[in-house]
């Protein structure tokens, strides 16, 4: 596996994808760099996280082709996509990132519970571990998944609007601990319908109708889209 820095974490060439006989994505090509953030926008139905799911492994591309260039990624849901009666602690659901390691049902190692109590801590919920995942407010159950997927200890991070739904300061420390990913040299694919959060990324792919409209600089990206658009 290549891990020259001038090589993108992932590339897309006439990609195309969707579920049973619809298309969603047509012939998308991009270029994701390595150990960046990148920023996924469009509006709703665009196609944004059947991206996600093609990277992810969970959707199958009905032409094109798919470069990952890193470990398996780690993909990190809604906190609004888990079932909220879940009978399972924090710990556990941090615990089950080392499945990719160890498997569902090996003891985990001195290792192992090393490092999710790392995670833990990374993401400021050490002291909730013994909580139940479904008495956690949005924000915390957001920071336990986003621990959950460091605990991979993958290189390529997926998130599907992470902060949908947080408040300010939920907000705030997701955006944080993406950008400590970075620095830890992580490749971060995040969709988004924030625009300030999308304008810090380091890269930008706008898609429209399952199209790709423009890729690169967020700035300049971003001015293809109009905000209400964006929005919708």
């Amino acid at each position: 596996m290549t891990q020259n820095s001038d090589q993108p974490a992932v590339r897309l060439l006439g990609l195309s994808a969707g579920y049973a006989r619809h298309t969603v994505l047509h012939e998308v090509s991009a270029e994701l760099p390595r150990a960046k953030v990148t920023a996924v926008v469009g509006h709703n139905g665009s196609g944004k996280s059947t991206l996600l799911g093609v990277l992810a492994g969970v959707i199958t591309p009905a032409a094109g082709t798919v470069e990952i260039r890193t470990r398996r990624p780690a993909f990190v849901v809604q906190h609004s996509a888990v079932p909220t009666g879940l009978p399972i602690t924090v710990w556990e659901t941090v615990a089950m990132g080392r499945w990719a390691h160890r498997g569902a049902w090996r003891r985990l190692s001195t290792k192992d519970k090393d490092v999710v109590r790392s995670c833990l801590e990374r993401l400021g919920i050490a002291d909730l571990a013994s909580r139940r995942l479904s008495t956690l407010s949005g924000g915390q159950r957001q920071r336990a998944l986003l621990a959950q997927a460091f605990a991979q200890e993958s290189d390529l991070l997926l998130l599907d609007e992470p902060d949908a739904g947080l408040d300010s300061r939920a907000r705030r420390d997701i955006s944080a601990a993406l950008s400590d990913a970075r620095a830890d040299g992580v490749t971060v694919v995040h969709v988004t319908h924030d625009l300030d959060e999308a304008s810090r990324a380091d890269h930008c792919l706008l898609l429209d109708n399952g199209r790709p409209v423009a890729e690169g600089d967020p700035t300049a990206v971003l001015q293809h889209l109009p905000v209400e658009r964006l929005r919708t």
